[in-house]
């Protein structure tokens, strides 16, 4: 940032305003105003209402002016941007608020409660239902090799060790009994099979 010009002390306080407000308003129209079509680009292209693009633009400009005013930036264009940037960020927070007091009656809103409704509780009962059903169905091995794989988090050299069989072998019923539960849960019914 560049610090305003040192005027001197001579004068009286209006003329030394004065003279500061002329240079401020000089480096805007010099620095600032020439930056305006980059700047309304980048606005349209990170902002999705077209019609507060003129808005923002001023409230840039302003918000540019009054910090220029205790020190002109330097360098310019960085500043400018960093300050559409954040504008932008505080336009986009206040508007993902909603006010609390804007709805008097929260229970009239009829909002979606993210509680599982009745119809969930009966598709997850059904699913489950059938889920047991096949796990029923599965070769006792299969079924055994599966409960230590998935339920217990066991590798496949701890089955291995703990049921006297290779992990090759352990890979194949892993293998098998997914296989199957899939062809009973979402495909053809594997009872006719081998």
């Amino acid at each position: 940032m560049v610090e305003k010009p040192d005027i001197g002390t001579s004068g009286s306080q209006q003329e030394h305003a004065a003279i500061i407000s002329h240079e401020l308003k000089s480096w805007f129209v010099r620095e600032v105003l020439p930056l305006e079509t980059i700047l309304m680009q980048f606005l349209r292209h990170s902002w999705r209402h077209a019609e507060d693009i003129d808005d923002i633009c001023q409230d840039v400009y302003i918000r540019v002016f009054e910090a220029a005013q205790k020190q002109i930036p330097s360098p310019t264009k960085p500043f400018v941007f960093a300050v559409a940037r954040n504008l932008l960020i505080d336009r986009y927070r206040h508007n993902r608020i909603v006010p609390i007091d804007g709805v008097p009656d929260l229970a009239a809103v009829n909002v979606a409660s993210d509680d599982p409704g009745p119809d969930r509780g009966t598709i997850a009962r059904n699913e489950l239902r059938l889920l047991r059903d096949a796990f029923g169905r599965l070769p006792p091995r299969c079924r055994e090799v599966l409960v230590l794989k998935r339920i217990e988090n066991r590798s496949r050299r701890e089955i291995a060790v703990r049921l006297g069989i290779s992990e090759n072998t352990v890979k194949q019923h892993l293998v098998e009994a997914t296989r199957r539960l899939a062809d009973m849960l979402y495909g053809e019914d594997v009872s006719t099979k081998s």
